[in-house]
């Protein structure tokens, strides 16, 4: 800190600063080494703490305000200053010394040192005056010069501070034992940075932040010798930081990184023993790399008291950085180091980097501005404000000081903070409710254009995502406490994350009412939404409840039969609530030309259901077949299965032959394969077209009923394809209607709904991905091979209750598969029928819905020839 204009010693002040370094040099190792290593770097085969050494020489005094130290070879060392008896003793001239080069021998250029006012850390018994430090790099010479002064204090004497290591310890004609050494103790120079927890078992976990907890190289880590501290820490009497100050340690020459460790200790021994402090002065220490050292003991997340900018030592905390900033700016890596612990401990106590506050002086004093402060009088500071914004100092160097600004708004989303669940403020200690839908608001100090996304987090797990201008989202979750934030990524790549909500939500399970299968939506005839396709990126929404004998409350979820055609693109179709943030889950697959349907269970959480169509332009069409209420009667859920019940090729349940054009066959339901003959309200059927002749279209209706203009599969010649149907039940029958040639049709059944009212509930959940083997989630990454299988964990995870589902509805879609094969999913723990789910070809992306039964909490996948990857989407689950 060059250039300072002490104000007086009032309290705890400011911390003093490395000036230069001279040296650098690299040692040769001692015999039994490895060969060459740089003075004082880290040495990664050894661990504990290092007993720096300080040796002291005398002064001479020449008169006439004059005193020095003969050139002359001395103790290794890496960091020099001056001392003397009286701390409120003044040297009046000029200080100076140099070193000599323990490796080359040649003599540093002479560096100035500055006097410190004494009373830095307080007022302490023992303190002595001093100068600056100085980091000289492995030396053993030095020479000292005073002169210009007038009267000398009593007692000059020269410090040399040797901050231990292996690698430093090595000196002419021998080697120089380090103390931990001999006591029995090893370290290492390897720097285990990592997330640190408090230092002392005796003092709670400091608040929770915002911002992550970066790296940081613990004191046990850099070797701090803690003998030096029997005084224990000073914590701020508020228990906050409101501001840090940034400092640069003035070193005039280059250093390596690995010797960041040993100018730390450097700093720490002359802090204490020749300064006279309780401990180093700065709360934390910043490499060139990027590297973050703990300074003053007392914990990482704690509020400590420093010794590091005078008078305004109280609810701030110091960060230097190792280097001289006068002439040339900090590297990138030593920005973002200092903006990442900065955010860290400013968002403990809801501190915006970018803003300001009040601070009470604790000194009168003039900074170099020539602001000047009375004693007891608050101020505004800028959160991360520079050494020379509290004192009269050039620290932390004019470069540095520059670059604060951009600093300022490098950073994280700060206050990030949850204000409301579902349009009621939250309260401290009041837990937030919910009725299974979740909308949460938020807010943020930082401005939207830095942020790229918000995520609501349930749990700890991604349930919506919003642009960084959106200050809301809507989502479900399922009955039980959760823990519910919001997660900001700014655009800078930075992450910051609420402190979490508690909120409780009980969620009334929902039963079945089937419906006669009706059209309620035609893009391509206006039907329920406006006429023409839905375009790249576009979105049309479809009111359901209140319409068409859909009940106008209570409605939880539809069942739908959507179909796209005439797309002009490959592109998807994601059926998501409306009101919600549409999130990664899909429904249906298609290339340019293809007619394709898939059945969703979509959530209804505000009368609505919305269709987000990709990728160029498609018609959309949707059936419905049924909805779920949790107001009033309905029908329970019952696995059976998975079984065959029909197929054509067989004579399988219906008379064998394909199924002519306007040909239909109608299989028995109730009263078969374990299907109660009563109270059966509806079926739960994969059925599968194949062996097709021309382009047609299959509809799946009660028999007994009028056949609606509504459709189940659609498919052209050659291909085989399968979807799920969830069809009602009026006379123990169901009537399959082939439209235009042949085709061949299979029904597997996987469950039935009932009005007994002994079966499983409805609980919406997602629509949420839980399984991608292209990127290993829920199972192993890779594709699944011929004959393979893969098992996904269901129960207990993802807000799914741990105990009593029954079954699980998910999307699952098939893609890049290489051969012609069929998948089937199945209960894990029972043994696989020859039901089948997805069929496609080499090429192929294809969904289709399933309602699986659970037995043992997990659901496998077979897949049957070539290689294919599988998606999981889960949009609700049964349980009772």
């Amino acid at each position: 800190m060059r250039g300072t204009a002490l104000a007086a010693a009032l309290g705890a002040a400011a911390v003093l600063g490395i000036q230069g370094m001279a040296g650098g040099a690299e040692l040769t190792a001692a015999p039994g080494g490895e060969g060459a290593a740089k003075a004082y770097s880290a040495d990664a085969k050894e661990t504990g703490p290092v007993e720096g050494e300080l040796h002291k020489l005398a002064l001479q005094p020449q008169g006439a305000g004059e005193a020095v130290l003969s050139r002359q070879e001395t103790q290794p060392f890496g960091l020099l200053g001056v001392s003397w008896t009286d701390p409120a003793a003044e040297v009046k001239g000029t200080i100076e010394a140099r070193a000599r080069d323990a490796k080359t021998g040649a003599w540093s250029k002479w560096i100035a040192l500055d006097p410190v006012k004494p009373g830095m850390d307080g007022v302490r018994p023992g303190a002595h005056g001093s100068t600056e430090p100085v980091w000289v790099g492995a030396s053993n010479g030095a020479e000292v010069r005073i002169s210009g002064g007038g009267a000398l204090p009593a007692g000059l004497e020269l410090n040399l501070v040797d901050p231990g290591g292996s690698a430093a310890q090595a000196k002419q004609g021998g080697q120089k034992k380090n103390a931990a050494h001999e006591s029995g103790a090893a370290r290492t120079g390897a720097l285990n940075a990592a997330p640190a927890a408090s230092a002392t078992t005796t003092v709670d976990p400091g608040p929770a932040s915002t911002a992550p907890q970066p790296a940081v190289v613990s004191r046990a880590a850099w070797g701090a010798d803690e003998s030096l501290n029997n005084e224990g820490p000073l914590y701020q009497t508020s228990g906050k930081i409101k501001a840090v100050f940034v400092h640069h340690t003035a070193d005039t020459q280059p250093y390596d990184c690995s010797q960041s460790a040993a100018i730390v200790r450097g700093i720490h021994v002359y802090h204490v023993k020749t300064n006279g402090w309780r401990d180093l002065g700065y709360n934390f220490l910043v490499d060139k790399c990027g590297t973050i050292f703990e300074g003053r003991q007392g914990g990482i997340d704690q509020a400590i008291i420093g010794a590091h900018t005078f008078g305004w030592n109280t609810d701030t905390e110091g960060i230097a950085v190792l280097g001289d900033y006068n002439a040339g700016g900090a590297s990138a890596a030593a920005q973002d180091a200092v903006s990442r612990i900065a955010a860290y401990k400013l968002g403990q106590y809801d501190g915006d980097m970018n803003g300001t506050t009040t601070l009470t002086a604790g000194a009168a004093q003039t900074n170099f501005f020539g602001t000047q402060f009375e004693v007891g009088k608050q101020y505004q500071f800028k959160t991360v404000s520079g050494h020379r914004d509290g004192f009269n100092t050039e620290c932390p160097g004019n470069q540095l000081y520059a670059q604060l600004g951009a600093l300022r708004t490098s950073g994280p989303a700060a206050q990030l903070k949850v204000g409301t669940v579902n349009g009621v403020p939250v309260q401290p200690g009041v837990d937030a409710t919910s009725d299974g839908v979740l909308t949460v608001g938020w807010s943020t100090s930082t401005a939207s254009d830095r942020i790229g996304s918000f995520e609501v987090l349930v749990d700890g797990v991604p349930a919506a995502t919003v642009s960084g201008t959106a200050r809301t989202a809507t989502s479900i979750v399922t009955s039980g406490t959760h823990q519910v934030q919001v997660k900001a990524n700014a655009v800078n790549g930075k992450t910051s994350t609420s402190l979490p909500v508690k909120v409780v939500s009980e969620v009334t399970p929902a039963k079945f009412t089937p419906v006669t299968p009706k059209r309620l939506m035609d893009t391509r005839a206006g039907l329920g939404v406006p006429q023409g396709k839905v375009g790249a990126g576009g979105v049309v929404t479809l009111p359901v409840a209140g319409t068409n004998g859909v009940p106008a409350a209570g409605v939880t979820a539809v069942v739908l039969n959507v179909t796209a055609t005439n797309p002009t693109e490959p592109s998807y179709v994601s059926v998501f609530p409306s009101g919600t943030t549409r999130t990664s889950a899909s429904n249906l697959n298609f290339t340019p030309g293809q007619t394709i349907a898939n059945l969703v269970v979509v959530p209804v959480v505000d009368g609505k259901v919305s269709f987000f169509n990709n990728q160029g332009t498609v018609d959309l069409i949707a059936d419905i077949t049924g909805y779920f209420t949790s107001a009033g009667e309905g029908a329970t859920h019952t696995n059976i299965g998975p079984k065959r019940l029909m197929d054509t090729r067989a004579g399988l349940g219906v008379p064998q032959g394909k199924v002519g054009a306007g040909g239909v066959v109608t299989l028995p339901v109730a009263g078969t394969n374990g299907i109660p003959a009563t109270g059966v309200t509806a079926v739960v059927l994969n059925v599968t077209a194949t062996n097709p002749t021309e382009p047609s279209f299959v509809s799946v209706y009660p028999s007994g009923t009028t056949r609606t203009s509504a459709s189940n599969l659609n498919f052209t010649p050659g291909l085989t394809i399968p979807n799920l149907v969830v069809v009602p039940v009026v006379d123990g029958k169901v009537s399959f209607f082939n439209n235009q040639g042949t085709v061949d049709l299979i029904a597997d059944i996987t469950g039935y709904f009932t009005s007994a009212g002994d079966g499983a509930s409805h609980t919406n959940i997602g629509p949420k991905r839980l399984m991608d083997t292209r990127a290993g989630l829920g199972v192993p990454q890779g594709k699944v091979g011929a004959g393979g299988v893969v098992t996904l964990p269901v129960a207990g995870t993802n807000g799914i209750p741990a105990t009593g589902v029954t079954a699980v509805v998910l999307n699952v879609t098939a893609t890049n598969p290489t051969e012609p094969s069929f998948v089937s999913v199945f209960p894990s723990g029972t043994t696989r029928t020859s039901a089948s789910n997805l069929n496609f070809t080499p090429g192929q992306t294809i969904p289709n819905l399933v309602v699986v039964p659970v037995v043992d909490g997990k659901v496998s996948f077979f897949n049957n020839q070539g290689t294919v990857d599988l998606i999981a989407d889960i949009t609700g689950y049964f349980s009772k």
